[in-house]
């Protein structure tokens, strides 16, 4: 078979993996999604509350919201400054204080019946030096929901219903949402996805480019 025969089966191939990985319509998700801030900003958590342990001084921040994923999650619409929340909370050997902002989101990311979701609010936890986030939020915010799978369902028991499930569209950023931070997994709800259909179709491309590069090079020394 000559180059000319062959190279078109495998751009077709590539052409065939590389559709695989055109991203479809991003699913959304009605979820808590977990903040830190140690300096003023929020940052999307790297790991869930139950495992964090926050330092004296530090913020953490709920926003219940609707996104597809960590790319377009809502930040807290409070501010995460610690002295306008612990500032009148004196320091405590064995103890440290962590600042809690709980935000409850909108009225469209709010589930069907569950009415107008509370308003934001924050709350000083004073904790034991070697508490979690999940303690931290235990300790202002009861009750607290979660499902079998240990997700954070709701905040001081809002939602009522439902946790993390999957919802038909998306809303837009709400008109005091900042930018979004870079896409991570939900640490929040503790998932771990595995790789996507596209970093698996793109490395399937990529070995099939590279099959036929080695064999054109093969002809070229024959």
């Amino acid at each position: 078979m000559t180059r000319t025969r062959l190279l078109p089966p495998l751009l077709a191939a590539c052409a065939l993996l590389l559709g695989l990985a055109a991203p479809a319509e991003a699913a959304g998700y009605r979820y808590w999604s977990f903040w830190e801030s140690r300096g003023g900003e929020w940052t999307y958590a790297t790991q869930g509350p139950a495992t964090a342990r926050p330092a004296d001084g530090d913020v953490n921040g709920y926003r219940f919201a609707v996104s597809a994923d960590s790319a377009d999650a809502q930040r807290p619409r409070r501010a995460p400054g610690f002295a306008a929340i612990c500032g009148t909370t004196p320091a405590r050997e064995g103890t440290k204080r962590v600042g809690v902002v709980i935000d409850f989101g909108t009225a469209a990311d709010a589930p069907e019946g569950s009415g107008q979701p509370p308003a934001p609010r924050v709350a000083c936890a004073r904790v034991p030096d070697g508490a979690t986030s999940a303690e931290a939020l235990a300790a202002v915010a009861k009750p607290l929901r979660y499902n079998g799978q240990a997700l954070l369902c709701a905040i001081e028991g809002y939602p009522g219903t439902g946790c993390g499930e999957q919802v038909s569209s998306t809303p837009g950023p709400s008109p005091s949402g900042s930018a979004s931070p870079s896409p991570v997994p939900h640490p929040v709800m503790d998932l771990e996805p595995g790789p996507s259909v596209g970093l698996v179709a793109g490395v399937a491309a990529v070995a099939v480019l590279g099959a036929a590069a080695g064999w054109q090079v093969h002809r070229r020394r024959r």
